[in-house]
Order: structure tokens, then sequence, then C-alpha cells
């Protein structure tokens, strides 16, 4: 009997076996580019590097940022079909710092685009009507006597937020550096929600001891409001 050209007549050749350095390489592979895919389109790590939200985020606080959720669509049926929201007031949003976009801000959403923000002895008023706000942080208590003139912190505006544009503001009203120095947030600036705290260090000594002292256990799964 003829064979077939090509016929491969050894059965132990005919079932093909990984090794298991590849294997193990295919694995790290994907497991990187899962791990690239979720950072960049889904959710980052955040880090609390200043005091200008406390008291609801901490120095030393680590949160992640949900990415996705703002993320611009081609048509409406994606929007309609997937988890996207539009951007409201109160949301805690990180950014692209507009003076230097290498640099990531985390404000909450004070104003919405076509909306006439004031500030009156540190009193936020949206379109003439003062703005309820239980976030708020002041070092000294809104006054009822008296305007502090060029004093940013206390009197500021009228102005109104231009189309694609966001107003925002640091919780911790007396020493934020915010919209009311730098003006106003491009929506494509943008890039993410806070979701919660994962983890919250405020310890500054090094040490194993010091770790463990410094964790703040009762912040961990800390959602952000």
């Amino acid at each position: 009997m003829s064979r077939v050209k090509g016929e491969n007549t050894n059965p132990e050749s005919a079932t093909y076996h990984k090794s298991t350095a590849r294997e193990y390489f295919e694995s790290i592979c994907v497991a990187v580019i899962l791990a690239l895919f979720v950072r960049t389109f889904i959710v980052q790590a955040f880090k609390i590097p200043t005091g200008s939200m406390e008291n609801n985020l901490l120095i030393g606080d680590h949160l992640l940022v949900n990415k996705f959720v703002f993320a611009p669509t081609m048509t409406r049926l994606e929007g309609t079909l997937l988890p996207i929201d539009p951007i409201r007031r109160g949301d805690v949003v990180v950014f692209k710092y507009p003076e230097d976009p290498e640099r990531d801000f985390i404000k909450r959403v004070i104003g919405l685009p076509g909306e006439t923000i004031e500030l009156r002895k540190k009193r936020v008023y949206i379109d003439d009507t003062v703005l309820d706000e239980p976030y708020v942080r002041y070092l000294a208590p809104p006054g009822e006597d008296g305007e502090a003139g060029f004093d940013l912190r206390v009197r500021y505006g009228p102005v109104t937020v231009p189309a694609g544009h966001y107003f925002m503001m640091g919780d911790n009203r007396d020493n934020s550096q915010d919209s009311r120095y730098w003006g106003f947030l491009p929506r494509e600036y943008v890039k993410g929600r806070a979701l919660f705290v994962y983890f919250s260090f405020g310890g500054e000594s090094a040490g194993l001891s010091s770790l463990l002292t410094g964790v703040r256990w009762n912040r961990i799964f800390h959602q952000i409001h």
C-alpha cells in the first residue's frame, strides 16, 4: 500500500503538547494585556496627595477610579446599552490638571455647562439659588457680614460655565486649588469618577510597627460620595 504524501505515520507525534515554559509565558502575556486593558479603559488607582478634599478624602487614601463610566459613546445605542453615565453635580472626579495635563487632580463637580456660578460669603449659588453642601469643610465658617474683597474663597463670580466645561471645587473649601483659581475644566480632561478607598495609610515613619499602626483600617472599602 502506498503512503499519502505528507501523512504522519508516528502516532506519538500526532498530538502537539506545549512546553510548560511556553504555557507560563502565554499566561503571563494574557495577564499583562488584561491588566493594561483594565488600567487604560476601566479602572485606575489614585493616591490622595493633599488635603483639598478633607474630610471626605484624606492624605494617604488610595482610591480606585472608574474610567469607563464617563467614556464617550459613538451612538445613542451605545449610551443605552453600556453603563455610561453623564457627569452630574456632586460627582467626585479625577481629571487632568488644565495648567499641567501631566498631573492628576481630584475635585467635586459643582457647576454644569450653561449654569451661572457665584460665591457670596463662601456660599455657592447656582443660577442665583444657594447650593446645599453637607460635604464641605471650612477653616473659618461662612460669615453673615463683610465681604473679603479679592479673596476668592469668600467672593467669586458670577461666571457662566461654557459648553463642554465644568466648574470644580474641593470639599476643603478654604484650602483647595480649584476652578476659582485656574478656571473651567474641559470635558476631555475628565478621567473618571472616584469609586472607593481600597487602602489608607496615615503614618510617615518607616518600619513594620509604623506600617501596622498607620493603616486606617476603618477607611478600607469606604465608598466615596
